[in-house]
């Protein structure tokens, strides 16, 4: 009775710790994901700071000219693509066609006319999905463009602040984080289930946790 005993217990217990490791399996494979996903974000704002330090030293009146020149969104997203695609080694034929949606962090879908939504996406050479969206504003102190990396190209979840972040770009050619200029609990809060996600994107940088 005690052998018979001790054998359901002794199964019982190799069940509880199977059950643990199958529950602890999935947390750790989406938080080295997830973590991986912020490193590849890091190594392409790196890049892009790079880039634009690049073009920056060799743009010339022709340039400023034709931006002035640009009265549409569309036109002057153009103007600033066309800028940036040698550099990210892209062209028209690596224009996005396949169905690609984006989400917020709290599961949203990103609409249509929302500020964070891209029309013309683009597939690096490096597999990642990149926009410019024109934001256009008189004041020198706010960003002219934004762009978008999706660092794990088609690949899913195509979320803001888990594998899609995002770059301010200043009419001076200067560019940083979106995100940039909220204190910490600001960006703690939006890079949460609660938020938007794209705050992420200065979060990680200086530090933030990622939810695992």
């Amino acid at each position: 009775m005690k052998k018979r005993f001790w054998k359901i217990e002794y199964s019982i217990t190799i069940f509880v710790i199977f059950a643990v490791i199958l529950l602890l399996i999935p947390t750790r494979f989406i938080a080295s994901k997830e973590a991986s996903y912020i490193s590849r974000w890091n190594e392409t704002y790196k890049k892009m700071e790079y880039i634009f330090s690049a073009m920056n030293a060799q743009a010339d009146a022709e340039i400023v000219k034709s931006f002035k020149r640009a009265t549409t969104n569309e036109a002057r997203e153009n103007l600033m693509m066309n800028l940036v695609k040698p550099y990210l080694r892209i062209s028209f034929q690596d224009e996005l066609t396949k169905k690609y949606t984006i989400y917020f962090m709290n599961g949203e879908k990103v609409p249509n006319n929302d500020k964070y939504y891209f029309d013309n996406l683009y597939l690096t050479s490096s597999n990642k999905i990149v926009g410019i969206r024109d934001i256009k504003d008189n004041d020198v102190f706010h960003p002219a463009f934004m762009m978008m990396f999706d660092v794990n190209g088609l690949k899913g979840p195509n979320t803001w602040g888990k594998d899609i972040f995002g770059i301010n770009i200043f009419a001076d050619g200067n560019i940083n984080q979106i995100g940039s200029g909220l204190d910490i609990a600001e960006l703690k809060q939006d890079c949460s289930d609660m938020g938007s996600g794209v705050s992420c994107s200065r979060y990680y940088m200086i530090g933030g946790d990622f939810k695992e």
